[in-house]
């Protein structure tokens, strides 16, 4: 491939070589005709360069609007930018260089024109007129000088040659016709280039010669006016071949500077250009999801600041990206682990996503029958469902109780809908839990309470009757009834002793059932429990502003920490079941250092509050002020603190709502401890 490259390219140069020789060989001078070797030369040597220079810049031209026209029907990024960058820098740099051409070749004619017109010609005469009447005035002084000297040469010595010098005369002598002379003044100095003379008669056969010294050489003068006349003579004749050659040269440097201004602009086009096509590219790279591509090559000035810019922004959207990725699939994996049912929900209530823990609450679930909340769950519940949905558009969140049948059995769902609305995308998530083994524990545990209350109030009477029984049996002796009827009394008193014997039996065992777990307090921290209550929560109180108060270094209390927990999840789900219909839900949890033997644990909500006349049945398991609640949560949460030596009371929060205050001991010794360190 490389050496069909060179092979080419030696057939280009060859070419224009060949064309470059023809053309010269065959070129025509016209009336332009050199006249020696070196204008010759000269003229070659320009020639060459002109059409080197003009077959390079055409070379060059031709080749960028051939690449810019590939690259524009290829719909190449950047190509509509990058030819108009070419072409306006183009535009400017021929512009200027044309319209100066125009101006020096018309400039040039116009001043060779004057250089050669008649005026010249005339200054020409008329500097040889001048030279020629300089010098014949100079010869006629000398001449009357002479004569003057004829008059005055019988003057004594110093009066000829004061005269003499203020006439300027270098020298003056008599010459006799032997050739004899007698020097009147100047001596005998030789007379030199400057020097003119001029003779008067002097008597018969003598005459007076006056020598005097002019201020130029007029002959020098007068030969070197010959000389530029004649140079002036033959550039006049050689004024087309002058014209021409500056024209060459004109051209030349015109070629030149259009040569140069053409790759500049080139040069600069690209550097502006290539960067821009770079981040085009990169750009269309970017939304097709290619985050981790990257511009290479090095851009200038602002391009460059920019593309390190681009690049840099690539980086850290590649690394949000990962990041939401992997937060995407923590997510997932959490929603996936979880036993809560999660949906997501269109805005028209299209079911989009749901995850695992529905197909277990709903076994018979078919994945692709599965698209709307109708396919999940009866027409009446669907409706609830729905009223949901709208209920929570208004108020963000919104939850409900659901029990319908399935089969033989009945399901409890608690079911909470959430509006999702972000830059005009619309929806909802529904958490849906299987509440139906809560509740059951909840029953259980009512049950508890009451069959331990049942013993407790069967139980006491038991003792009684045994005894009535027992005494009536020994005072049977005593009374003399008859032996059939003190038989009878016998049988009876025995059958009742023996059925509260059974009943005390059952009693026990009932009593047995119903006992809660006994609590195994020991030392801990309340705020520990307090978070691991919260815990719990975590992402099921949106829309309830949580604030925590918990104070560090609280003493240590005897608590059964997992029974306490349960408490304390009690009163928070009581509280956010408190705020539902609230326009402000705001959940506060403090611990507080209360008195020396006592902690306390003041949880306070924003809901609708307990009226008076309610406190008093308020942990009663029997009691609910919910339309669909039992009455047990705050009923064990008053078992759990009675077997913790605890108290707990209802107050009214400011400026609405409830607090439930909790008092529980200090460990033994810390007090002690505590009241020292505070003394």
């Amino acid at each position: 491939m490389r050496k069909r490259v060179f092979f080419g390219m030696g057939l280009v140069l060859l070419a224009i070589l060949v064309t470059l020789v023809i053309w010269q060989s065959s070129f025509s001078f016209g009336d332009f005709d050199p006249t020696t070797a070196t204008q010759t030369y000269v003229f070659w040597a320009v020639s060459t360069l002109v059409f080197l220079l003009t077959i390079t810049i055409g070379f060059m031209l031709f080749k960028t609007a051939l690449k810019l026209y590939v690259e524009r029907q290829r719909n190449k990024e950047g190509s509509r930018i990058k030819t108009r960058l070419v072409f306006g820098a183009l535009a400017l740099s021929f512009m200027p260089v044309l319209f100066l051409v125009l101006f020096s070749v018309s400039v040039l004619n116009f001043n060779i024109a004057r250089w050669f017109s008649r005026p010249g010609q005339n200054i020409r005469w008329s500097l040889i007129e001048v030279g020629v009447a300089m010098d014949h005035e100079a010869q006629l002084r000398a001449k009357v000088l002479a004569r003057m000297l004829t008059a005055a040469q019988e003057q004594p010595g110093p009066e000829l040659e004061k005269f003499c010098a203020e006439q300027n005369v270098e020298q003056a002598w008599t010459e006799g016709a032997d050739g004899q002379r007698t020097f009147l003044c100047g001596g005998t100095r030789q007379a030199t280039a400057r020097s003119v003379e001029g003779r008067a008669p002097f008597g018969a056969d003598a005459q007076i010669v006056v020598r005097l010294l002019m201020p130029i050489d007029f002959a020098a003068k007068q030969k070197e006016i010959s000389h530029q006349v004649a140079e002036y003579d033959l550039l006049a004749k050689e004024q087309k071949q002058v014209r021409n050659l500056y024209l060459l040269l004109l051209f030349l440097i015109t070629l030149f500077i259009l040569f140069v201004a053409t790759w500049i602009a080139r040069f600069m086009a690209r550097q502006i250009s290539d960067p821009i096509s770079a981040l085009l590219e990169a750009a269309e790279e970017v939304r097709k999801g290619n985050l981790a591509y990257r511009i290479q090559g090095n851009a200038l000035d602002e391009l460059g600041v920019l593309v390190r810019a681009f690049n840099q922004m690539t980086h850290d959207l590649d690394a949000n990206s990962r990041e939401l990725e992997r937060r995407r699939r923590f997510t997932e994996a959490i929603l996936e682990s979880i036993p809560t049912g999660v949906i997501s929900l269109a805005a028209d209530g299209s079911i989009q996503r749901y995850n695992q823990a529905l197909s277990n609450i709903f076994p018979a679930l078919k994945p692709e029958k599965l698209t709307t909340v109708d396919h999940l769950l009866p027409s009446e519940e669907a409706r609830e469902i729905r009223y949901l949905m709208k209920r929570a558009r208004r108020t963000g969140v919104a939850s409900r109780q659901i029990d319908f049948r399935r089969g033989r059995t009945t399901m409890h769902l608690a079911v909470t809908v959430a509006d999702l609305e972000d830059e005009g995308n619309s929806g909802f998530v529904v958490v849906i839990e299987d509440t139906s083994d809560l509740l059951r524990a909840q029953k259980a545990a009512a049950w508890h309470e009451v069959a331990r209350r049942v013993a407790h109030e069967i139980k006491n009477p038991l003792t009684p009757i045994a005894l009535c029984a027992e005494r009536a049996a020994l005072q049977l002796d005593r009374l003399g009834i008859p032996s059939d009827s003190s038989r009878i009394l016998r049988e009876c008193c025995q059958t009742i002793l023996s059925e509260v014997e059974s009943v005390k039996t059952l009693v026990d065992e009932f009593s047995r059932f119903a006992r809660f777990p006994s609590a195994q307090p020991a030392p801990g921290d309340l705020n520990e429990v307090v978070e691991a209550a919260l815990a719990v929560f975590h992402g099921r109180l949106d829309g309830i502003e949580l604030r925590k108060e918990l104070e560090p270094h609280l003493p240590a209390v005897n608590i059964d920490r997992e029974q306490l927990r349960r408490a304390v999840v009690n009163l928070v789900d009581n509280a956010a079941e408190a705020m539902q219909d609230s326009h402000v839900r705001r959940l506060s949890i403090v611990t507080r250092t209360g008195t020396p033997e006592a902690v306390e644990l003041i949880i306070a909500d924003t809901g609708c509050g307990v009226s008076p006349e309610d406190r008093e049945r308020l942990f009663l398991p029997t009691f609910s002020t919910k339309g669909r609640g039992t009455g047990l949560g705050l009923a064990i949460v008053n078992h759990i603190l009675s077997e913790h030596h605890a108290h707990i009371r209802v107050e009214d929060n400011v400026p609405v709502g409830a607090q439930f205050i909790v008092e529980i001991p200090v460990a033994a010794g810390v007090e002690a401890d505590y009241a020292g360190a505070g003394a």
